[in-house]
């Protein structure tokens, strides 16, 4: 096992000295708190008719429950990444990692749905501060080889997050553990931050920017209202019967995006610090992979939804049963990003659009075997689409993650790792928002197996898309 450094507790090293290095076991600890915001994006979805019965919530509050820890999280990344180049990543994981505990804690002990929501919002808020510092300790304390591992672990560990949320509430919901119930999904985390927080005292090393910029408070607000007036009304709009104010903070999106855009790039003529430098989007690897991470995390998130509500309510199929039709994707998944950086060293990005061909044909067996066997429809059946279809995500992803950070420099390395993380983020609840609602309406008005199909052919008209751009990056993964 590589040794792993004492994590300085004073001043980061100067400009010149090496940096800190991450050892194994930090790898360890910085991936299993970055699993867990991750897996509590998808495992409340099968919790969520207990909660509603027990604390009498309708279809509105019920999506309130995953809005408001979407919403914030989404929208306080970026500001979590700059935060911790100010004041320091190990620090600013410490931190979000006992916010995400307590936070968690309030959410299991919730006594009412509007409490509840309350509790989730803040559990966005702390996830927001502790998932970029991950990113950042492996950009600025790895290099070469042992960086495109800690990346395809990332990566993996991203993709087994989402699937695993499923899987794991299916059963805590299940097993109801003390007599808890839907209380277990939350309250899971709090031992899970225990065995943690000692870990990372001991083995994350502290990094910071080398001249660490001051907060851009306007900037920060602007992008803040820009992603609420775009999540919001896509995320709660459906439920709620697309209200008045749902096309108005549509419309207000654009404007607010450009009021964002304008004040960044002023700033940084002026010699400012911009909350997001417009000169990081001049970087091709972040601008390009940026643009393939929308279609590829947007498919993603949308696929975990529709194939959830597909195997529960179509098909009667219990939560533990329907998290594990997720499992072939889950183990492929996990293959392919452990065999990503022997690929890439070979061939290079290439392996990108690789791995959209490959899921793109498990989407289509998918789709077919979805329309020909409805309502006869098994998890096993399913389960050669899926492994492909896992296989072919786990070629992108951790790749993606890589050139997207590949030339960012180790002092933005926090800045940088926000952005795609809010990229990616605000794309799992585009694609939740989008493919969802497309699979509800279509399952509205014809058989389920249907809608299913269709929306999966959907997906794969995007995977195929995302595999022609995926020719335009820079042959080098970085």
């Amino acid at each position: 096992m590589t040794t792993t450094t004492r994590p300085s507790r004073g001043r980061p090293p100067s400009p010149t000295a090496p940096p800190p290095a991450l050892g194994s076991l930090g790898l360890f600890t910085v991936l299993l708190g970055a699993a867990l915001p991750l897996v509590d994006f998808f495992i409340v979805n099968v919790a969520l008719p207990s909660i509603g019965r027990d604390l009498g919530a309708g279809e509105a509050l019920l999506e309130l429950f995953v809005a408001g820890y979407g919403l914030a999280y989404a929208v306080l990344l970026v500001l979590g990444g700059r935060l911790g180049d100010l004041f320091g990543r190990r620090r600013l994981f410490l931190a979000g990692l006992v916010a995400f505990g307590v936070t968690s804690l309030l959410c299991g002990l919730a006594p009412s749905a509007w409490a509840l929501v309350a509790a989730r919002v803040a559990q966005g808020a702390a996830a927001a501060l502790l998932l970029p510092q991950v990113l950042a300790t492996l950009h600025s304390s790895t290099t070469g080889a042992r960086r495109a591992r800690a990346m395809s672990l990332y990566g993996a560990t991203t993709g087994l997050a989402f699937v695993s949320g499923q899987i794991l509430g299916g059963l805590l919901v299940a097993a109801d553990v003390a007599g808890l119930g839907w209380r277990a999904v939350f309250l899971v985390n709090v031992p899970a931050v225990l065995l943690v927080l000692p870990l990372a005292l001991r083995t994350v090393p502290e990094t910071r920017a080398a001249a660490p910029a001051p907060l851009d408070v306007r900037g920060t607000v602007l992008l803040a209202l820009a992603l609420v007036s775009l999540l919001a009304p896509l995320t709660e709009g459906r439920a709620a019967g697309w209200p008045l104010w749902t096309w108005a903070a549509l419309a207000a999106f654009p404007l607010l995006a450009a009021a964002f855009w304008r004040t960044e790039r002023r700033a940084e003529l002026g010699g400012g610090a911009p909350l997001v430098p417009p000169s990081l989007l001049r970087l091709t690897p972040l601008r390009r992979g940026l643009v393939l991470v929308l279609p590829l995390s947007g498919g993603f998130g949308g696929f975990i939804l529709v194939v959830a509500v597909a195997l529960q309510q179509g098909l009667s199929l219990g939560p533990i049963a329907s998290g594990a039709a997720l499992a072939p994707m889950a183990l492929a998944f996990f293959a392919a990003s452990l065999a990503g950086p022997r690929l890439v060293a070979r061939w290079g990005t290439r392996v990108i659009p690789a791995g959209a061909v490959l899921q793109a044909a498990g989407l289509g067996m998918m789709a077919w075997t979805a329309w020909s066997s409805w309502p006869d429809l098994t998890p096993w059946a399913l389960a050669p689409g899926m492994a492909v279809a896992g296989l072919g995500q786990g070629l992108q992803l951790p790749v993606l993650f890589r050139v997207v950070l590949a030339e960012v420099p180790a002092d933005r390395a926090g800045v940088g790792s926000g952005v795609m993380v809010t990229t990616q983020q605000s794309a799992l609840a585009l694609g939740v928002a989008t493919l969802g609602s497309l699979f509800l309406s279509l399952a509205a008005s014809g058989p389920m197996g249907t809608a299913l199909a269709t929306t999966l052919l959907v997906q794969l008209a995007l995977a195929l898309l995302t595999g022609l751009y995926a020719l335009r990056l820079p042959r080098a993964a970085g």
